[in-house]
């Protein structure tokens, strides 16, 4: 069985004629008919049933078709990535980062990158983790951080950064002890991450603990951005959720208290791509310095 004849039956099957897998191959016709045959011959099955205008698959060809498709994805990865060992003298990196990226120090990602490389394209996408995950898992962009959790099938997951998350707060008598699920579900709620919602990972996380504890959380305001919701908690509308690198940002309102969950809460920022497909040269080093971006922020920070 070889590569040839794999996409010779991949293109006849996805054309609908051993004529047009020809002309996509660049080769005769009689060529592409001849390396099907081989392979049915090998296989000892027939693959096309033959007889009508258009080629139709067989049970066998059915059965064969996934498993042809991903050996010629498998090969085709490949030699493009043996194409890009050397220099990085072009190409393109495709990540996802963090839609709180600035607080992580991660602004400077594109910078620190260029600087180094400047011939290669960047295409940086910031956006909510679970469609960043989605967005990898897919194949729209080849890697990227998120926190977890996320649906993580298909997917390589490498934690690299735990950051508390604490309650915050305008009041002072909603933090003067640790905060639980049930003071948390009585409280008004001022909630960002409006378009994801529930499919949030720091929100996914607080939803199965209201489950545990068998109360709802109904936010009173949802909006998108983690500074608004921190302006409205400083103008005495509600209370919020952030992380520890957001509360130690200049720009968090000094007017505002903090008080941990009585069971910590965590955000952990992992690396993540698509298992089984290595990253192209300029991903992987792109991945590459946001990982030592985030070590030194753990290693400096205690995180």
């Amino acid at each position: 069985m070889t590569l040839n004849q794999l996409r010779a039956f991949v293109e006849a099957e996805r054309l609908g004629s051993f004529t047009a897998a020809a002309r996509a191959m660049d080769i005769a016709q009689a060529s592409a008919s001849e390396l099907v045959r081989r392979l049915e011959t090998e296989l000892d099955a027939e693959l096309f049933a033959r007889g009508s205008r258009t080629l139709t698959l067989t049970s066998a060809g059915q059965e064969l078709l996934p498993y042809a498709r991903q050996a010629l994805e498998a090969a085709d990865s490949g030699t493009r990535a043996v194409r890009s060992l050397g220099s990085l003298g072009g190409g393109t990196a495709t990540f996802g980062v963090l839609r709180n990226a600035d607080y992580y120090l991660l602004s400077n990602l594109v910078q620190m990158f260029h600087s180094r490389y400047p011939s290669v394209r960047v295409r940086l996408v910031g956006q909510n983790s679970a469609e960043t995950a989605a967005a990898v898992a897919a194949g729209r962009i080849e890697a990227g951080l998120v926190v977890l959790p996320i649906d993580d099938e298909g997917l390589a997951v490498t934690p690299l950064l735990r950051d508390e998350v604490l309650f915050v707060s305008a009041s002072e008598e909603r933090t003067r002890t640790p905060m639980t699920m049930d003071a948390f579900a009585r409280a008004p709620l001022v909630l960002y991450d409006a378009h994801y919602g529930w499919q949030d990972p720091t929100r996914r996380q607080l939803a199965e603990r209201a489950q545990l504890a068998g109360v709802g959380i109904d936010p009173l305001i949802e909006l998108e951005h983690v500074e608004a919701a921190l302006g409205l908690v400083a103008a005495g509308v509600g209370d919020t959720i952030a992380s520890r690198a957001v509360v130690g940002a200049a720009s968090f309102p000094p007017m505002l208290r903090t008080v941990p969950f009585a069971d910590p809460l965590y955000d952990t920022i992992a690396l993540v791509k698509r298992r089984g497909h290595p990253l192209s040269r300029a991903t992987r080093e792109l991945a590459r310095i946001a990982e030592d971006t985030l070590r030194e922020i753990r290693a400096a920070r205690g995180f």
